[in-house]
């Protein structure tokens, strides 16, 4: 099997190749691709040198799965040429996140929705991701209404350059410029550009791929995004409005019993889940769990996961594994 890495010198790209080695991914080739101005360097995959070639000259490698990690106007522009030449493509961009012909998969969720005439095939956005591995459980045995999501999100999901603007201002270097303020000692009430609405898109991600991924649109949903000085990991504060009567100990167990959830809830011991805790795992780990006292079925939640990991690169791999499981590839 050959897989195509496409942004694979980026954050989520290399971490891709990262995960696909400690997860042992039956694959005999591994090709990285990136922007011509990489083309030629090395990077290091089991121990290996694989040299780094250019996306045109991928298409040509008649690759079984693309993993796409550049950008969404590199995927209108390539990833239909892949799945012409017959790969599968798992994009990780917004291009295909809403478009009703493609689907939006977090694996233990609706995975069992993928067919082998699914050629391109939409990682949601990372709060996403992590957001709904909590809640898809819930909102399956006792309903969710209305969901109001508060973000808290790591400077490394903007990319490279803003983890490099973080380190300079660290040091009181003047240097590149993701954002538009200081990211050190602050945070910015801005996750991508804003829309009419007054809401941005990552606010609107959450919203509207969180109906399409767990298929009801009639779901209330409210989001502010954030964006913090945290190298690693995003945290959500979520306050939920649920559909019947719950007890505490009934959703701490549904969370126990979720794959790929972790539950950690203890506030005597002051312990909960936290970015740093979090970081170079797959899980998607849940505290402060209790009830909304202003509301009648209302439930608070923490959420927090590595967003290079489940919220991307670890979510990709394991559509791709659940591909080649069930010889859709």
């Amino acid at each position: 099997m050959k897989i195509a890495i496409i942004g694979a010198t980026g954050l989520v790209g290399q971490k891709m190749i990262e995960i696909l080695a400690e997860r042992n991914f039956p694959l005999e080739t591994l090709i990285p691709v990136a922007s011509e101005r990489s083309v030629g360097k090395k990077i290091s995959y089991n121990g290996k040198q694989v040299e780094v070639i250019g996306i045109d000259a991928a298409i040509k490698e008649n690759v079984q799965i693309a993993m796409f990690s550049a950008g969404g106007d590199i995927s209108l522009a390539y990833a239909e040429q892949f799945a012409a030449s017959g790969a599968t493509v798992i994009d990780n961009s917004s291009a295909w996140r809403m478009s009703p012909s493609h689907k939006l998969i977090v694996p233990e969720i609706n995975a069992d929705q993928l067919t082998a005439m699914d050629k391109i095939i939409a990682n949601p956005n990372c709060s996403t991701i992590q957001l709904l591995m909590a809640i898809a459980p819930i909102h399956k045995k006792y309903g969710v209404e209305r969901m109001v999501i508060s973000t808290y999100q790591s400077i490394s999901g903007t990319g490279i350059k803003a983890v490099q603007q973080l380190k300079d201002e660290q040091k009181g270097i003047d240097g590149v410029k993701a954002y538009a303020y200081p990211i050190h000692e602050n945070c910015i009430p801005q996750c991508d550009d804003f829309l009419a609405n007054g809401y941005t898109k990552e606010e609107m991600k959450l919203v509207n791929e969180s109906r399409k991924i767990l298929n009801d649109e009639s779901l209330k949903i409210t989001a502010t995004a954030v964006r913090i000085p945290q190298l690693g990991g995003h945290a959500e504060a979520v306050n939920l409005s649920l559909k019947s009567a719950f007890e505490l100990n009934d959703i701490r167990a549904l969370l126990q019993q979720t794959p790929g959830v972790v539950v950690q809830d203890d506030p005597s011991m002051s312990f909960y889940p936290m970015p740093i805790s979090a970081h170079d795992k797959d899980e998607v780990f849940v505290g402060r769990i209790r009830k909304d006292e202003s509301q009648q079925n209302g439930l608070n939640l923490w959420i927090v996961a590595d967003n290079l990991r489940k919220g991307a690169a670890t979510n990709s791999i394991q559509i791709a594994e659940y591909l080649v499981k069930h010889k859709l590839v």
